[in-house]
């Protein structure tokens, strides 16, 4: 399977006072508002790490699914926070949260699954980071 998804930022004005927009394929994001603010301190939009944070948790969640499916285990809820550090202009860690309800397995199971989720998922494999997996499973 091969597809390619499309996404596009405008800015006006210097970095700091400048002002822009992002907007996506889907128009999920439709001129989504991005500004210093929205990015280092905290205004109202959105910023490329909170992007970030969100393909993350969406792409290891899904692939952590479909792994699961493919061990015979139908997950009720998974549920991904992904917190991105920022330092020093560069994003220095990765920090993935997941609680998840599957009926039937075990807590080692659902850890290996996990952990596999995190090495495979295509966001993963994207990035240049340390990327940390806390795992809790919910009976």
């Amino acid at each position: 399977m091969k597809f390619t998804r499309r996404a596009n930022a405008n800015w006006k004005g210097t970095g700091m006072e400048g002002k822009g927009t992002i907007s996506t394929q889907s128009t999920t994001l439709n001129e989504a508002q991005l500004s210093f603010k929205t990015r280092f301190e905290q205004g109202v939009g959105t910023n490329p790490e909170e992007l970030i944070a969100a393909a993350h948790s969406g792409c290891f969640t899904m692939q952590l699914s479909f792994l699961l499916s493919e061990a015979g285990f139908v997950p009720e809820d998974l549920d991904t926070v992904a917190k991105v550090t920022f330092e020093d202009g560069t994003i220095t860690l990765i920090q993935l949260e997941l609680t998840g309800k599957v009926p039937g397995i075990s807590a080692e199971d659902f850890q290996l699954a996990a952990q596999k989720a995190k090495e495979i998922c295509p966001i993963s494999k994207l990035l240049n980071t340390e990327i940390t997996l806390a795992v809790s499973l919910i009976s």
